[in-house]
């Protein structure tokens, strides 16, 4: 298994990046990526995922971290390095009053641009989308970019059934956390039997949104995807070590990593 979504950059993980490795190997969780929130961070994940073999990563700004400046040349940087191995994340989020619209669609336009230049010079990654309330504002603008729609992912998917569908429909991936596993998300339980067997993935959002039934435990952690991910396949009904082992595949495809 792979942990396709966490942030080891963040606080909660300061001097225990050694431990949260050692008990994602215990719970049979190979790898992991550490995702990009802003430039700093971005750089942060590049020199975790360098010192360690387990982890990789991603560069991005977080359409909540978008009020913060963006040093293209540095996030760049960090996707040239073969340890990085997506754009991301980014999007938009309608949970939160601030940072208001503008900035927010000033750092995805500003991005996804980006994105489409480097990826014609052959800096080809695929893209860790955030999207919070947002899927009649994001999708139109994901599909005016002109980026291939399969290297899409809406990670940590909390949306409805019918939105999943969109998304599906658009040509993207979606991967869930543990808010799969709550009892009050039956919405996004019914969207996770929907997603085809070939574009699902499972992902902790680390520190983060800690699965059942662990769900008190602070923090989440990377080895606590297994948990999502066997839920995944009790609620599509799916063989357990054969959907695993399906997730671990897509993820490997998904996102270039090494195959097991």
């Amino acid at each position: 298994m792979i942990d396709t979504h966490c942030h080891l950059t963040f606080s909660q993980y300061d001097g225990a990046i050694d431990a949260e490795i050692a008990r994602m190997r215990e719970a049979g969780v190979r790898a992991c990526i550490t995702v990009g929130t802003t430039t700093a961070d971005s750089v942060r994940g590049l020199a975790i995922a360098t010192r360690h073999a387990e982890v990789w990563c991603s560069a991005g700004v977080h359409p909540l971290h978008s009020d913060e400046p963006i040093d293209w040349g540095a996030l760049r940087a960090c996707a040239q390095d073969p340890r990085c191995v997506a754009w991301g994340e980014l999007g938009l989020d309608n949970h939160y009053a601030t940072p208001v619209r503008a900035t927010q669609l000033s750092a995805l336009e500003g991005q996804l641009d980006r994105i489409g230049r480097w990826s014609a010079e052959g800096l080809r990654k695929p893209i860790i989308i955030h999207c919070r309330k947002a899927f009649d504002d994001l999708l139109p603008i994901l599909e005016a970019s002109g980026l291939p729609r399969d290297r899409f992912v809406f990670h940590c998917f909390s949306g409805t059934p019918d939105e999943a569908q969109r998304v599906l429909d658009f040509g993207a991936w979606i991967s869930f956390t543990g808010i799969v596993t709550y009892r009050n998300a039956p919405e996004v339980q019914e969207a996770a039997r929907r997603v085809p067997e070939d574009r699902i993935m499972a992902e902790t959002d680390a520190p983060f949104l800690s699965p059942e039934p662990m769900r008190t435990a602070k923090p989440n952690r990377p080895a606590h995807v297994m948990l999502v991910a066997r839920h995944l396949a009790a609620i599509r009904g799916a063989d357990e070590n054969a959907f695993l082992s399906r997730l671990d595949a897509n993820a490997c495809r998904f996102f270039g990593l090494p195959v097991a």
